[in-house]
């Protein structure tokens, strides 16, 4: 633990924390205030899971939670204006802000920053598994499923770029268990994969779920054990006063608690910035949709696959199969881009064989919170009794209930855990 102290959310007697956002990130914050005896109320402006959680590819992957400023985004630049095929996709469009972040995303993309960024994950990454375990054992009605990710590339030549990346992992200091699967195995597991694949790699000890089950279930939890809820409110403002934070609502009453959490999301900056976090964050919005799986019938899809070359995230749900992908820097409120769907049923069709493309339902975009430096946003801010838990980029539900167990510990004990310090939101 650090030797940093703050002042504690409750110096003396029971607190009560307003956390704002319903998404995997603020209640799991919630519920880990609860375990340290905090009184909670939740507030959302849209419902539980509206923002990224919902249809996101649901996996609990600390194996591959790495920065995104990896070097080879780089050669994505141009591609991301000219090709609409491509993973990443920046509208072409005059956005002096965006320019600006990209710009500085950019510089950031050099291997030696990759791998202090990396390092900064691998404490968090080794203990991202142990929240969930929590939030189950605790009670939250939901699992998450253990299994592997199944990497597959259309030819053998293209897996050499997820092998730079795991030999990176390596070096960082994290476990990665991978193997090498023959042909025929893969057929066996997986025969929705496309014969034409030449080449795929085991990952081993993650995990998936379906997110927008999973944290209905985590709202659920918070609720059940006395905190409280609220959709359909919009937060104007913050106003301080001696005993604590007013919470100001556009429309209905205020709610006040001793401190607030903000966890919004790709909405983060509209109320943190005013309390001195100045990262610049940008929504990269993904999509994702739900496809019949059509061969064989009998036999559900048993684990996650992934297809790193074209940015492909495909998971199991429920007898379909959810099927994601894309990086679209777009406006937060922009309506859901039809083309970047077809994008991603364009990529995918010679990737798997097994599944009715023309059959899509649960149509989704979701704005994912990408901080200019990759690194999440979770701690203090300069404002007293406000605190943030946001910016964690595609990996809000692998590092989520993390988050949350360490940020409900800093704010109760008023000392900042190690595996925080990077995560300093006023950096």
């Amino acid at each position: 633990m650090s030797s940093e102290r703050l002042t504690p959310v409750r110096p003396n007697g029971r607190a009560h924390v307003v956390v704002v956002g319903a998404g995997m990130v603020g209640l799991s914050t919630a519920w880990f205030l609860q375990e340290q005896d905090v009184d909670v109320t939740v507030i959302e402006r849209s419902g539980v899971a509206a923002g990224s959680s919902w249809g996101n590819a649901g996996w609990i992957s600390p194996g591959l939670s790495v920065p995104l400023s990896d070097p080879s985004v780089l050669k994505y630049g141009l591609k991301a204006v000219l090709d609409p095929n491509s993973p990443l996709y920046v509208p072409l469009r005059p956005d002096p802000r965006l320019a600006r972040f990209l710009l500085g995303f950019a510089r950031r993309c050099t291997p030696g920053q990759w791998m202090r960024t990396m390092h900064d994950f691998v404490p968090v990454n080794r203990r991202a598994l142990g929240a969930y375990d929590a939030l189950e054992a605790g009670g939250v009605k939901a699992i998450s499923h253990e299994a592997p990710i199944m990497a597959a590339f259309l030819k053998a030549a293209d897996a050499a770029g997820l092998e730079h990346e795991i030999e990176l992992i390596h070096q960082a200091g994290l476990e990665l268990e991978t193997t090498e699967v023959d042909n025929a195995t893969l057929r066996a597991e997986l025969p929705i994969v496309s014969d034409r694949v030449e080449r795929a790699i085991r990952i081993g000890g993650q995990r998936y779920i379906d997110p927008g089950a999973y944290v209905d279930a985590l709202a659920a939890a918070v609720q059940e054990r006395g905190g409280e809820v609220v959709i359909g409110s919009n937060v104007r403002a913050l106003r301080h006063g001696p005993q604590g934070v007013t919470v100001e609502m556009v429309s209905g009453e205020p709610v006040h608690g001793d401190a607030v959490v903000l966890a919004t999301g790709a909405w983060l900056p509209e109320l943190a910035a005013r309390c001195g976090v100045r990262v610049p964050l940008r929504a990269g919005r993904g999509y994702s949709f739900s496809v019949a799986v059509t061969e064989p019938a009998a036999k559900p899809v048993p684990c996650p696959v992934y297809f790193p070359y074209e940015r492909v995230a495909c998971t199991p749900y429920g007898d379909r199969l959810r099927v994601g992908g894309t990086m679209e820097f777009a406006d937060t409120e922009a309506p859901l881009n039809a083309d970047r769907v077809d994008a991603i049923v364009r990529s995918g069709r010679p990737l798997l064989s097994g599944v009715d493309w023309d059959d899509r339902q649960d149509v989704w975009v979701g704005g994912r919170p990408v901080t200019v430096d990759g690194l999440p946003l979770v701690g203090a801010t300069k404002v007293p009794r406000v605190w943030v838990n946001g910016g964690h980029g595609m990996w809000g539900i692998t590092l989520g209930p993390l988050s949350g167990q360490l940020l409900a510990e800093q704010m109760v004990s008023g000392v900042v855990p190690s595996e925080l310090r990077p995560f300093d939101p006023t950096r």
